[in-house]
């Protein structure tokens, strides 16, 4: 019996097994290539599929097809619009590595290929072998929901799984990375050996990423909106110079804040603490208050910590609240409050350092949509901002990254920072053809880039542009630059819909429903429809007046409208960024 046999039997778990099995295979080939063995492997394919919502679990996908290959693997790597559900069942091994949308939603590419699934007419999938890498965020109820339903549903239509699926939280680079070199040796086989040269070239990471950000110097920070408005609107401006890093209109900025000081001498106050105490962080003791300031999340309290401070408080409407298990009875009495709330309202619960810091998520960045062509402004990045500020509870709140940006950074205080693609949320390759943004409040921030790019290419197109918010003289952001753009002709319609300045409201949604005959037409004409802003009420809004408007002016019926829609989605001419 082979010795890589008997140690493969040997009481390994899965992930050991899988490593060891890739080492052997390694080792195989070598011998074979040392040997002269003349002896022929046939190329396996493996088809990585990834729905992605802000390009977390693309970059991911691109890793595990740059990994496959160094084991010899021919990697097919896709957007999961980009594969109908009737190529599945010819797939020998598929990754599904995906993330979760809204409330346990699929992302925009994936949804699609969910129904085509989940539909009775799809095919059995007995000869596919699978494994699911799931990204969440474990503060949302439904944590990891859209992995889950992939597992589910393959395994459902008799699809084997060769890998338990693995699910991630906010930090998930390293499980991750242990999913990758797990499952892609498992695949591999027999197919041949590990190619180190590929291997080192697969590793090379850009010089400032997630984890390692650049530390950036703010430039500008200019107020948007009247000083009388009911919001508070910001202009910022990065700089990059020197960095290396490079981005493209419709990208993101992903920031790294830390913690107002406030809040921090507030919390380690409701503690009963000094703030010198020391507490673990990463295998090293840290001094409270900066563990408190710059690594942990305080603002949004954790499901752990919620539900330790409901069972020290004894307070029976909390609990009753939690063990009823009604999401939106707990979200309710959960809305306006933070961490501090929660002490504050439940004085009787003691914490020690050490055992309040471990009921805490790791402080992550905020992302956002850059406001600037990387063209127009290459040493520079733009960030159209709103700022979290309310009161609630007897007490003033503030969000965390929008007012450390616009009240905690200094010209001398690094803002660290790094990009996130989004490959698909892109103007138009052809320059011909037309552009249809709704982009309402800070949801103007990407095609305020898409128009800068629009006009570096001195593109022919056509541009309309939706935008509006509550008051036009309060509100109006970047007023003078969007009329500049139409007096140039560069911005062909601008519709606006200030919701406040009359009795009934008006919102983008109805402005595309006057102009519906005229949108069709710029759609018939090729035209993209890009979608930025607010994920729960105004892009789904978005989108029903979008089906009307082609149902009405296509003179389709409603099945034939969406299937219109769907296949926008598919040729990527309805592209959202919502949030």
């Amino acid at each position: 019996m082979k010795l890589s046999k008997i140690l493969l039997d040997a009481p390994y778990n899965e992930g050991q097994r899988a490593w060891l099995s890739g080492f052997f295979t390694g080792m195989q080939t070598h011998m074979n290539q040392n040997t002269g063995s003349s002896i022929e492997t046939e190329t396996r394919t493996i088809t990585i599929l990834y729905g992605s919502q802000t390009g977390s679990a693309e970059s991911v996908a691109n890793d595990a097809g740059a990994v496959a290959k160094t084991y010899g693997l021919e990697p097919i790597v896709k957007s999961m619009d980009e594969i109908e559900a009737a190529a599945l069942p010819a797939i020998d091994y598929l990754l599904i590595i995906t993330s979760t949308y809204g409330e346990g939603e699929m992302p925009d590419n994936a949804q699609m290929l969910w129904e085509s699934v989940s539909a009775d007419t799809m095919p059995r999938l007995e000869g596919v072998k699978y494994s699911v890498l799931a990204l969440g965020d474990t503060s949302y109820d439904l944590f990891c929901q859209a992995g889950i339903d992939w597992d589910n549903k393959l395994a459902e239509l008799g699809a084997t799984r060769i890998y338990e699926r693995t699910d991630c939280d906010v930090d998930f680079e390293e499980p991750a990375e242990r999913w990758i070199s797990a499952v892609i040796p498992q695949v591999a086989g027999g197919t041949g050996a590990v190619n180190t040269e590929t291997d080192t070239q697969a590793a090379e990471k850009p010089e400032f990423n997630r984890k390692n950000p650049y530390p950036a110097k703010l430039l500008v920070n200019r107020l948007l909106t009247d000083a009388s408005s009911s919001k508070e609107t910001r202009h910022y401006e990065i700089s990059i110079a020197g960095s290396g890093l490079s981005y493209e209109a419709g990208d993101a900025l992903c920031v790294v804040p830390t913690n107002c000081p406030e809040l921090v001498a507030d919390i380690i106050k409701a503690l009963a603490c000094n703030g010198d105490e020391e507490v673990p962080v990463n295998g090293e003791l840290v001094l409270l208050e900066i563990a408190l300031r710059t690594h942990f999340e305080i603002k949004t309290p954790s499901k752990e910590l919620v539900e330790e401070i409901a069972t020290r408080s004894g307070d029976q409407e909390f609990n009753g609240i939690l063990a009823s298990g009604d999401k939106d009875k707990l979200s309710d009495y959960l809305w306006g409050r933070d961490t501090l709330d929660l002490l504050l309202q439940n004085p009787v619960c003691e914490f020690a350092a050490a055992e309040f810091i471990a009921l805490l998520k790791p402080l992550q960045h905020r992302a956002y949509s850059i406001s600037s062509s990387g063209k127009q402004s290459p040493e520079a990045v733009h960030l159209t901002v709103a700022s979290v500020r309310y009161d609630a509870h007897t007490r003033h709140h503030k969000g965390v990254c929008s007012t450390f940006l616009a009240d905690l950074v200094t010209p001398e205080t690094p803002v660290r920072c790094f990009f996130t693609p989004n490959k698909v949320f892109r103007v138009p390759e052809d320059n011909s053809l037309p552009m249809i943004m709704v982009g309402p409040g800070t949801g103007i921030a990407p095609f305020r880039a898409f128009l800068q790019e629009r006009a570096y290419r001195k593109a022919a197109g056509k541009n309309w542009l939706f935008f509006g918010d509550r008051n036009a003289a309060t509100d109006y952001i970047y007023r003078d630059e969007l009329e500049a753009y139409q007096e140039s002709g560069l911005l062909t319609r601008l519709d606006l819909a200030f919701s406040r300045d009359q009795e009934a409201k008006i919102y983008v949604q109805d402005r595309m429903l006057e102009q519906g005959a005229e949108l069709f037409q710029w759609l018939e004409q090729g035209g993209y429809f890009f979608v930025c802003g607010d994920a729960y009420r105004m892009a789904k809004d978005v989108d029903q007046a979008l089906h009307n408007v082609i149902a009405e002016h296509g003179k389709l019926s409603e099945q034939q409208a969406i299937d219109y829609v769907n296949q926008l989605k598919k040729d990527k001419r309805y592209v959202r960024d919502v949030y």
